[in-house]
């Protein structure tokens, strides 16, 4: 009996999270959190060695707060939802990239983009 409540539980939550990433539209607007390693692995922004090549800083502590808006979602296969996502105040990421793609539910899971309630 345990085991079947612990797995209605489990079930309702999960199907909690994954209307969340369901409701998210084109024009919402996010927050970068901290990356869950060094960098940052499930938005996608581009090699240190690219940044500086186009002029940038590469500064990834100044991300962290950001607000960003989704600007196109894709509907990847197996079941992964990859966004576009560019800064809210229009201006670019480390002054050289002006938009970057994120996989949506695992950068939610790491809590490197935050939903804004």
């Amino acid at each position: 009996m345990n085991k079947f409540v612990f797995i209605a539980l489990l079930s309702l939550f999960s199907a909690q999270g994954q209307e969340d990433t369901k409701s998210i539209e084109v024009g919402d607007v996010l927050t970068i959190g901290t990356p869950s390693a060094k960098n940052y692995q499930f938005i996608n922004f581009p090699k240190t060695n690219f940044i500086i090549k186009k002029g940038g800083i590469p500064n990834y502590k100044e991300l962290v707060g950001n607000r960003v808006i989704v600007t196109e979602i894709n509907n990847a296969e197996k079941g992964f939802t990859k966004i576009t996502i560019k800064r809210e105040n229009g201006g670019k990421f480390f002054n050289s990239v002006a938009v970057v793609n994120a996989s949506l539910e695992k950068a939610l899971e790491k809590n490197e983009i935050l939903l804004l309630k």
